[in-house]
């Protein structure tokens, strides 16, 4: 049984003004137990004067062993949902379709009566949600949330969506992205006597709303946005009201659908309005605040700054869904693309072409289609490999890829084997994969990179690690090639990226490929585990010397000299 969380909100008749936010001014802990995964142990909040939250939750999320920990993980997907009888079952669909954005948690939030109804939970959709808990959710209008995350005891407070309650009503909130002035914004509040429960940079925004003296409530999102920096796509549920917003430079993607009902949807990628059987209609620009009402649809490009837009370039490299339209643009079309350039600029006379399942495989046939040779099926990846109670002993973790990955012998034996994959992150994965396939009688194995070598973390809703961690900010491209152990690697080069995107190729971020940010962290600092996005545990590394960490010997073998301070891209 996954790990639940039942709440049920009305409007508050205390009044507040001029009164900090507290989410919770009392918790009584039942019981706190480790049990195994099908047990649960209850733990209840109340929040007076309002009826009592009921939270049931598993053991520890740690207690769980996940081997697949050597790709950035996209932190999180939204949906929202305005108008439709069946609102939390339409959101229930969309985020299945956008589970691969968050496999850690899920909630959706209705609205019924004014009243703001919330279940969350720890786990995939399926596990999270049944029959049951979405009978709980009534209402026409909708909003969720789909998170990943590393932290253990602290996940389940930090599932959104939040929902909180202030002098005007309640709100709720699903975000996608990170506040790189989190630390500052939260100490000031802080400071004013706000009262935090969360560890979550997105807890920020609805205590900026709660102090807010702007009227109406679209008009209090507008000033809680004009202070935050970094990345953000968002959508908020009040008793009347569905809102999405979208920060000025269009980090993170956000697009907008309509029902044949006229129900509005909006979604982190459009395979989730296609799930549902809505039609796409645009994205919601960079700087736009989108009301939807009972009277309809009002936009307005209030936050919208003069900045060159600077949209993810990694969502069409590994973290969207290839049948979805992201940014304007197809997921599968730039990478196939993206697999035809490699063969065209890192050639090599080989036998057969195979992917590195599942992101890598777009690239992979892209790379056959170009260079005449054929694409073959070489790795098999077992989708039933979650998390374990095994210990995770080095012996065990010696078989984690074997455990994901199953290698074709028929495919492999005696050939000379060119493998695509979306990205090498720290190298690790990549060094067993190659000695999957060579164990499996491969007689040579070329790497081929769709995307250029990662050098830099990310601050803008993606877990990545430290710069040091990295691979590639640490070692040339033959040094990478000596340490997983192919007879050859190549990586995309990020000028013949640009030159694919065109005239657009100004409006994406390359940061972690080329270190320099469109907006820099307040204090420099790099969040780790729950810390990006919204599951901050408090866990921080500070880098020395930049985002970029300095290679303190740039002598040693196959190193290479690394950014030595922070650029700013204007």
């Amino acid at each position: 049984m996954a790990a639940t969380t039942f709440s049920h909100y009305s409007p508050p008749h205390i009044d507040t003004t001029n009164k900090p936010l507290s989410f919770v001014h009392s918790k009584l802990l039942f019981a706190k137990t480790l049990t195994p995964r099908n047990s649960v142990s209850l733990k209840t909040q109340s929040l007076r004067p309002n009826p009592p939250i009921f939270e049931a939750h598993s053991t520890d999320p740690d207690d769980d062993y996940d081997y697949d920990g050597d790709k950035p993980r996209e932190e999180c997907g939204v949906v929202g949902i305005f108008a439709d009888p069946e609102a939390s079952r339409l959101c229930y669909l969309a985020l299945h379709a956008l589970q691969h954005r968050g496999q850690e948690g899920a909630g959706i939030v209705t609205v019924h009566d004014r009243v703001l109804h919330s279940v969350t939970g720890v786990g995939l959709v399926s596990e999270v949600f049944n029959q049951s808990k979405l009978d709980q959710l009534p209402g026409d209008s909708a909003i969720g949330h789909v998170r990943y995350s590393t932290a253990g005891s602290s996940m389940l407070k930090n599932v959104q969506p939040f929902v909180t309650r202030y002098r005007y009503g309640s709100v709720g909130v699903a975000h996608n992205g990170n506040l790189v002035n989190y630390q500052k914004l939260r100490h000031e509040l802080e400071d004013n006597g706000s009262i935090f429960t969360t560890s979550s940079d997105t807890e920020v925004v609805l205590h900026l709303i709660a102090i807010s003296k702007a009227r109406p409530f679209f008009l209090r999102i507008v000033e809680a946005c004009g202070k935050l920096e970094g990345a953000y796509s968002m959508v908020f549920l009040t008793e009347e009201k569905l809102v999405a917003v979208r920060d000025p430079y269009g980090f993170r993607p956000l697009v907008m659908g309509r029902k044949s009902n006229g129900a509005v949807v909006f979604a982190s990628e459009t395979c989730a309005l296609d799930l549902i059987e809505a039609t796409y209609e645009r994205e919601v620009n960079p700087g736009e605040v989108i009301v939807v009402d009972k009277t309809g649809v009002q936009s307005s490009l209030c936050l919208l700054t003069h900045v060159v837009r600077k949209a993810c370039i990694f969502e069409h490299i590994y973290f969207a869904m290839p049948n979805s339209i992201v940014f304007g643009r197809s997921v599968y079309a730039s990478r196939h693309k993206y697999g035809e350039i490699l063969a065209t600029e890192a050639p090599v006379e080989c036998d057969v072409v195979i992917a590195v399942p599942d992101s890598g495989v777009v690239a992979a046939l892209g790379y056959a289609a170009k260079s005449g040779v054929p694409f073959q099926q070489g790795l098999i990846r077992s989708h039933y490999v979650g998390r374990t109670f095994i210990e995770p002993s080095q012996k065990i973790r010696d078989f984690g890829v074997k455990l994901k990955l199953s290698p074709v012998r028929a495919v492999l034996e005696g050939k000379r084997v060119v493998v695509v994959d979306d990205s090498i992150v720290r190298g690790t994965t990549s060094s067993k994969i190659v000695r999957l396939l060579k164990e499996a009688g491969a007689k040579e194995v070329h790497m081929r990179i769709a995307s250029p070598p990662i050098i830099g973390s990310c601050y803008y809703g993606v877990d990545t690690p430290s710069a040091e961690e990295l691979i590639s900010n640490r070692l040339s491209v033959e040094g990478i090639r000596d340490y997983i152990g192919s007879d050859s690697l190549a990586f995309l080069p990020i000028e013949s990226m640009k030159e694919f995107l065109g005239s657009d190729s100004s409006n994406f971020c390359y940061a972690c490929f080329s270190g320099k940010y469109p907006v820099l962290p307040t204090g420099k600092v790099k969040h780790i585990g729950d810390a990006v996005d919204d599951g901050l545990s408090g866990s921080m590394e500070y880098i020395d010397g930049g985002w970029i960490q300095e290679t303190k010997n740039d002598k040693e073998k196959n190193m290479i000299p690394v950014a030595e301070k922070d650029e700013i891209v204007a």
